[in-house]
């Protein structure tokens, strides 16, 4: 029950953070999805971290892990308003936006990934 709880309170504190991400940069005139991006992006970076701490500590399913890592994060990034996103710059017939934010979003979020975890191993040399 105590890992469920933390999920649930991860994921309303990451789901708030996106919220805020949206309402901060609010939206762009060009249409281009700027605050999923920078979401997912965010949540990356995040979870590349807590990888790099999880794997130094043997730790992937401590109580910090879940409420972070699984709940954080997974309130945070957005697979569904990305995918959402990208069928309406295809709908719009808008290919070269389309195809950035894929590049952006699959390509950057594999490297903040790792610069996350690197960032970690920097930091507990």
């Amino acid at each position: 029950m105590k890992q469920l709880l933390l999920v649930f309170l991860g994921g309303g504190m990451g789901s708030l953070f996106r919220f805020a991400i949206g309402k901060f940069l609010g939206l762009s005139k060009s249409g281009f999805p700027w605050s999923t991006l920078l979401a997912n992006l965010i949540g990356c970076l995040i979870i590349g971290v807590l990888l790099g701490w999880a794997v130094k500590n043997h730790s992937s399913r401590s109580d910090l892990y879940l409420l972070l890592a699984i709940g954080f994060c997974g309130g945070l990034t957005t697979f569904s308003s990305f995918s959402l996103e990208g069928l309406s710059l295809l709908k719009t017939g808008d290919y070269s936006s389309f195809f950035t934010y894929l590049l952006l979003s699959v390509l950057g979020g594999i490297a903040f990934v790792g610069l996350g975890h690197y960032l970690f191993r920097l930091g507990s040399s």
